[in-house]
């Protein structure tokens, strides 16, 4: 397995350096496989949502689809999969991504709830104002 940064899925999604996005498609092209997967970690994931956000201008529906297709790519491995599932869920009801990612991080984990100053996070089901 070969762990990914960031910055080698965005030069791969976004094509807008020329020759890392060459590198990084000869990476996922000839080197990542079903044997040897890409490992995509819950920071990258939350990472490339707020690089596409806000350093690319994506739409909510452009990075969910690109999400998607990440997830369901055989040549990677996400981490704790139905985590980032459900991340995915709550981001195309209108939630924040890495919110919806904590709080089903930690309930998983065992937590009742998880503790928050952020008043849009604290109406979620599974965050309370501190």
């Amino acid at each position: 397995m070969i762990g990914l940064d960031t910055n080698v899925l965005v030069r791969y999604i976004v094509q807008d350096d020329p020759g890392q996005a060459n590198r990084a498609a000869r990476l996922f092209e000839h080197r990542l496989s079903r044997e040897i997967p890409g490992f995509v970690n819950h920071v990258v994931l939350c990472e490339l949502v707020w690089v596409l956000e806000s350093g690319y201008g994506y739409s909510r529906g452009q990075i969910a689809a690109t999400l998607q297709r990440l997830f369901e790519t055989d040549c990677l491995r996400v981490q704790s999969p139905d985590l980032a599932w459900q991340a995915l869920d709550g981001y195309r009801r209108g939630a924040d991504f890495s919110d919806v990612l904590i709080a089903s991080i930690n309930i998983a984990e065992g937590c009742e709830h998880t503790a928050t100053f952020d008043r849009r996070a604290a109406r979620s089901a599974n965050f309370r104002t501190c």
